[in-house]
């Protein structure tokens, strides 16, 4: 028999070029005919709006522009309503409309600032939309030829996010916050009265916050199609979980009452986790350590788990119900299955399921692919943590066989690893190496309150839970002790240099990918959304001065040892390249072992496909040189 390879240099059918070619899907929206259907695909550097009319196959509709709106981070790029598209353009982020049936796109917002989340009304007179100009944001509205100048409905709030129209395209909700707030923490709901006068744009006549408050965050507003609730999720429970508030009375009735969570950390604009159906009948993504199930809630109030709609899928997000019928559209995926668009058709016996999209061209079989397994341990101070854990997979692997492992810390820091396709645990799986996920204190998926344990403590809880998740393997006979690596990209590349920074030795080596240096500067530099984020993570600056100095890896580089591989984007705006430039300056200057990479026009992240495979081919030559043949 062959002899079996050096576990990491296992032959694997995730390649370096397989995940550059994958497509990045996003946003699935209905047009009003409850029929066609479109959604983003990202393409290498590229967004293209792909539309798909009842079963003819997809088409793209933008040939020549780039769909991307940078909204904060991005999000929120296009709707479709009566037969328009409505997008934000990459180039200029103006909004612009196209027909569906064929026409030009042209503007119909002005040539400053960004826009994002175009949202029309319901008689498709007038668009609603969040831009931001000189670091000022607000709700705008235009109508959808573009004639008037746009009116501004909301201002004086540091943000804007997730406006929705009534069905009776007289008020329109949204959801704002200030700093040093970040939208986790807490924000407010807010519904507007329009008043509309002849020949000009409607105009606010009233508002009222109805929900939410500086330690209460609001997700998701959505009106049902009757026009006699309001529904949202809210955390006030200490667990994000869905409302419905009666319009005429006020009255607010909890939908959900568990310890599983119905919201996300809203990152993004655009992001929806909650449909509502033609009927009434609301259909959520329910949250359960890291692995999603999709439910309906009957307009009578009883629940029901609808896991032979989704099949194996154990993640589903960007839910959005047609407005006819009883057809719901998602982005969905598992840590075995690549994302999909996938339209799930209630109408059917047996509720059968349509992919419309397919992000890869899935030849893996499942069965030689990595299966994540929800785990928890003790952490330092006796409390739990939790995280996902990607066995060694494939012909070589064996059970009980420990294997040299990568701790990959997400990224946020207020964010959490779910039971996705994540790609970067696959490609290292099927290559021997063990992959930890830790969802550290801070993490969101585990209540407000688990969320909470990182303010003030960056730098701690994150470095040592996921110290203490890589011991647990360890203990558990899962991982090598003398091959454990360290990884993460931006708040994650943050915990790698700061982990190396406190446990020299501990780790065989460390990845960072625009990982944070200097809290200062961040602070500083970074962009308007983060930009008193770290008031909460650290404290407000100048009295928090000691604890940001003793955050920053920088100021402490030299205590750094082990050898280090150092990845960043050339444009990245949110953690500048001055930061990796500043640790590797460091590096150098002790003789440390270390490789550093800038990628020409990427920013906080990667995007051009050739950047991708780089980037994986250097991290295999990284591997192998300081981890498999140490």
């Amino acid at each position: 028999m062959p002899e079996t390879p050096i576990q990491g240099l296992w032959p694997s059918p995730v390649t370096p070029k397989s995940l550059a070619t994958s497509l990045r899907l996003g946003e699935p929206a209905w047009d009003t005919d409850g029929e066609t259907l479109g959604w983003v695909e990202g393409r290498s550097d590229r967004g293209v709006l792909v539309v798909q009319q009842g079963a003819d196959a997809p088409r793209d509709l933008t040939a020549d522009l780039s769909v991307r709106a940078f909204v904060g981070y991005g999000g929120g790029d296009f709707t479709l309503a009566h037969g328009i598209a409505y997008f934000v353009a990459q180039h200029d982020q103006r909004i612009y409309r196209q027909p569906i049936n064929g026409g030009e796109a042209r503007p119909i917002t002005p040539g400053f600032g960004a826009a994002s989340t175009p949202v029309v009304s319901p008689d498709g007179r007038w668009l609603a939309y969040v831009h931001t100009y000189e670091d000022v944001d607000l709700i705008a509205l235009v109508d959808t030829e573009g004639q008037f100048w746009p009116e501004r409905i909301a201002r004086g709030r540091d943000f804007y996010m997730q406006p929705a129209w009534h069905p009776s395209g007289e008020k329109l909700a949204w959801v704002e916050w200030d700093h040093p707030n970040m939208p986790w923490d807490g924000t407010e709901l807010n519904v507007a009265t329009l008043s509309f006068p002849e020949s000009a744009l409607p105009v606010v006549a009233e508002t009222e916050i109805v929900a939410g408050g500086p330690n209460t965050s609001i997700y998701q507003p959505i009106f049902a199609p009757d026009g006699n609730s309001l529904v949202y999720a809210s955390d006030e429970s200490g667990w994000g979980q869905l409302y419905r508030r009666d319009i005429a009375s006020g009255v607010v009735t909890p939908l959900t009452a568990d310890r599983d969570e119905y919201a996300r950390p809203a990152w993004a604009q655009g992001t929806r986790n909650t449909a509502i159906g033609a009927d009434g009948t609301i259909y959520t993504s329910r949250a359960t350590a890291g692995f999603d199930t999709l439910v309906a809630i009957e307009p009578g109030g009883s629940m029901r788990e609808l896991r032979d709609v989704q099949g194996r899928h154990t993640s589903i997000s960007h839910l959005v119900a047609a407005p006819i019928g009883h057809q719901v559209a998602c982005i969905a995926g598992s840590g075995t299955i690549p994302s999909r668009v996938v339209v799930f058709d209630l109408d059917h016996a047996g509720y059968r399921t349509a992919i419309r999209r397919r992000s890869s061209g899935e030849n893996v079989p499942e069965s030689g692919l990595s299966h994540p397994q929800p785990i928890s341990w003790e952490s330092f101070d006796g409390k739990q943590a939790h995280g996902l854990y990607y066995p060694p997979a494939g012909p070589f692997a064996h059970a009980g066989e420990r294997a040299p492992t990568i701790v990959y810390i997400h990224g946020g820091p207020t964010s959490q690893v779910t039971a996705v396709w994540q790609a970067q645990a696959q490609f290292f799986a099927t290559r021997g190496y063990g992959v930890l996920l830790p969802n550290y204190r801070g993490s969101t998926g585990y209540g407000r309150e688990y969320m909470l344990k990182l303010r003030g403590n960056w730098g701690v809880y994150d470095v040592h839970d996921a110290r203490t998740g890589a011991e647990h393997l360890v203990k558990e006979g899962l991982a090598r002790r003398d091959g454990i690596v360290i990884m993460g990209g931006s708040a994650g590349g943050y915990t790698v240099l700061q982990s190396l920074v406190e446990l020299p030795g501990f780790y065989r080596a460390g990845l960072s990918l625009f990982g944070v240096a200097n809290m200062f500067t961040l602070a500083a530099d970074t962009h308007k959304f983060e930009a008193r984020y770290l008031d909460s993570m650290l404290g407000p600056l100048p009295e928090s001065s000691e604890l940001y100095r003793e955050r920053s890896p920088i100021f402490h580089a030299d205590k750094i040892t082990d050898p280090v591989a150092v990845f960043q984007g050339e444009i990245d705006r949110v953690v500048p390249r001055e930061q990796s430039d500043s640790i590797v300056a460091s590096l150098r200057s002790r003789g440390i072992p270390h490789v550093y990479h800038v990628y020409e026009g990427e920013g906080h992240g990667w995007r051009k496909a050739e950047t991708i495979e780089a980037f994986y081919g250097h991290v295999l030559d990284f591997l192998k040189q300081y981890v498999v043949f140490a």
